[in-house]
């Protein structure tokens, strides 16, 4: 199938690693144009040079902290400059790191929760919807969570910022629908990355489980939190990037306002 994306132009936030790094591989091996904004210069080069091994027909990393707005409008401007001002999808997909239940929890905590969870996905929409608006068509996906819908009192205010994201991109799809701007969330459930799986290899070895292996991990999160999945196993960051990409895509024509679910079976509401 192919997706539309020849010569077509896209925004990845967080693609060096994980989830947004699997959207830009994605991306690039469907031919697109993939810019890529994060926050390490070394990581950059590194994605860039892979994008373009993939097939991307160009790349443009852009160094961007997107929790700060000043560095946001001139990433955003560096795409204008590069593609004439047109871009046909920004797909966000930075988050936040809090944990702590609601006493452990500063209000910087909160805070900075919302700053990345939230407010980051805004500024890069706001910025990018005069390039948006100017293309022939565009998408905006944004990466949720399934926490959500399934909670857990450690990740308040992860979840909390992220449920404001789901409204406000619910919200947004009905904003942009005149515009022809389709907008959508996707909500990962668990999933076995590199940062997942260096915070939490110490705690699974301790329990004779593989912090890499997505079996081990759902037997540890069924155990502890009490959210199985029917697979009976974690997913992976290509299993996130073929739904965002094909939601992101001019092939995707009618699929707008919705957020779904990637979760191996563990929601049905």
């Amino acid at each position: 199938m192919k997706l539309g994306f020849d010569n077509a132009s896209a925004v990845v936030t967080g693609g060096t690693k994980g989830m947004g790094r699997a959207i830009a591989e994605c991306l690039a091996e469907e031919g697109a144009r993939v810019a890529v904004l994060g926050r390490g210069s070394a990581a950059l080069d590194e994605t860039a040079a892979a994008l373009t091994a993939l097939g991307a027909h160009d790349v443009l990393s852009i160094r961007c902290d997107v929790g700060e707005p000043d560095q946001v409008r001139a990433a955003f401007d560096s795409v204008a400059e590069r593609w004439s001002g047109k871009l046909n999808a920004l797909i966000n997909t930075v988050g936040p790191a809090t944990q702590g239940d609601i006493d452990a929890l500063s209000e910087q905590d909160w805070l900075d929760a919302f700053n990345l969870g939230t407010l980051a996905a805004v500024r890069c929409v706001r910025a990018a919807l005069p390039l948006l608006r100017a293309a022939d068509w565009a998408r905006i996906v944004n990466i949720s969570a399934h926490s959500v819908k399934r909670q857990s009192p450690r990740l308040i205010a992860y979840t909390a910022s992220k449920a404001a994201l789901t409204s406000v991109s619910k919200n947004l799809s009905r904003t942009l629908a005149s515009d022809g701007i389709l907008v959508n969330t996707v909500s990962p459930g668990t999933f076995v990355t590199d940062s997942f799986v260096s915070v939490l290899k110490p705690i699974l070895e301790k329990e004779g489980l593989d912090a890499s292996d997505p079996h081990d991990v759902m037997k540890w999160v069924a155990s502890t939190f009490h959210h199985p999945a029917d697979l009976g196993r974690a997913g992976v960051p290509g299993e996130i990037a073929s739904i965002a990409v094909y939601l992101a895509s001019q092939r995707n024509g009618y699929v707008t306002g919705a957020d779904i679910n990637v979760d191996g079976g563990s929601d049905f509401v």
